[in-house]
């Protein structure tokens, strides 16, 4: 093991006037340790949504071994408003305060480590139908995997996607075209044709039609076929042989 104290001395280029200071420590915990921290904190910042972090934040105290109580008021507050009255949420602090206790003096509880093993063990118990109101906070956070599970969809789904033709597409084409793509079940239940008459009847279309072959993003639910508008009216156009 290098003595971290030691001055560092890189052999891959010849070392500059201000890494002469640089020792082993630094290197590892500065240019190493913190670096890729702050990559996988942007990851994580530009994958899920400022919303999602804070309520995995928030619910997150709930499987701690102290629960902070505010968090979790604040958790309902903000984001569940219409699942507990305001009676239902003064409730729920008496019995977060009750349970806190109780979690501790119990084996079972106070071995839980995750939501879905806490929500689980308070069924198994019979504690749910006395802390009905943190079962049912419990199963509100269980819900939002799904909405993690629809983002990393729409990754994966990108990549099938996006293709040489299609990276020409300003950004608003592209997400408009996406949504196609990522819901083809919703897609597929509309037809061309009520697409068309629907875009007949925007008042856009008069100034749309004096462009000579304007490209509309009316997608079929396949992403292969695309309407066509000039002077002539609507053409259907292949793009098979582009993708």
């Amino acid at each position: 093991m290098p003595d971290m104290s030691a001055p560092y001395r890189s052999t891959r280029y010849r070392p500059r006037k201000k890494d002469l200071h640089v020792t082993f420590e630094h290197f590892y915990r500065v240019d190493l340790f913190m670096e890729t921290l702050d990559k996988q904190i942007h990851e994580l910042d530009c994958r899920f949504s400022e919303q999602s972090i804070e309520l995995l934040s928030l619910g997150s105290t709930l499987c701690s071994k102290k629960i902070n109580i505010d968090h979790i008021v604040l958790l309902v507050e903000k984001y569940y408003p219409t699942d507990f009255t305001e009676q239902e949420r003064n409730q729920l602090v008496c019995q977060l305060e009750t349970f806190q206790v109780e979690r501790i003096n119990n084996a079972k509880l106070s071995e839980v480590a995750t939501l879905s093993d806490l929500c689980q063990t308070l069924v198994e118990t019979g504690k749910n139908s006395m802390y009905d109101l943190v079962e049912r906070v419990c199963r509100l956070l269980l819900t939002l995997p799904v909405s993690t599970a629809t983002t990393e969809r729409g990754f994966s789904a990108m990549k099938i996607f996006k293709n040489r033709l299609r990276n020409k597409m300003s950004d608003e084409n592209l997400a408009n075209s996406m949504v196609i793509y990522i819901e083809k079940e919703i897609a597929e239940k509309f037809d061309s044709e009520s697409i068309i008459e629907e875009f007949k009847g925007l008042k856009v279309y008069d100034n749309l039609t004096k462009l000579d072959a304007n490209l509309l993003c009316l997608y079929s639910s396949s992403c292969r076929n695309i309407m066509q508008c000039n002077d002539d009216g609507f053409v259907e156009v292949d793009l098979c042989r582009y993708c």
